[in-house]
């Protein structure tokens, strides 16, 4: 259960951090808000994961996840660059996730 609520962390601090560049910086009401929810709901949702995964792998996964989101984000949508080692370098982050839960006891 804990991968669980860790994942869903790191799709709501997707969420936020889109969020913040969608609200112009929390400038926009009802996007600050639903900016804020996501912001505590990833909040919680790391806490409740962290009670049985360690920190180091719990807010590395967590970060990470956000990472990956945010840039495919900003590839995908906002036509940010994607050059191949950028690509390379969001590689190594997903496989460094996938490390951390393979190597989980």
């Amino acid at each position: 259960m804990a991968w669980f609520y860790l994942i869903i962390a790191g799709l709501l601090e997707i969420a936020w951090a889109a969020g913040l560049k969608a609200g112009e910086g929390l400038t926009r009401p009802w996007v600050a808000a639903a900016t804020l929810a996501a912001m505590l709901g990833s909040i919680v949702l790391l806490g409740l994961a962290m009670r049985s995964l360690p920190i180091s792998t719990a807010y590395a996964a967590w970060t990470g996840i956000g990472i990956l989101g945010t840039a495919l984000i900003g590839l995908t949508i906002l036509g940010e660059a994607a050059s191949p080692l950028r690509l390379l370098c969001l590689a190594a982050i997903a496989g460094g996730i996938v490390g951390l839960k393979l190597t989980q006891p």
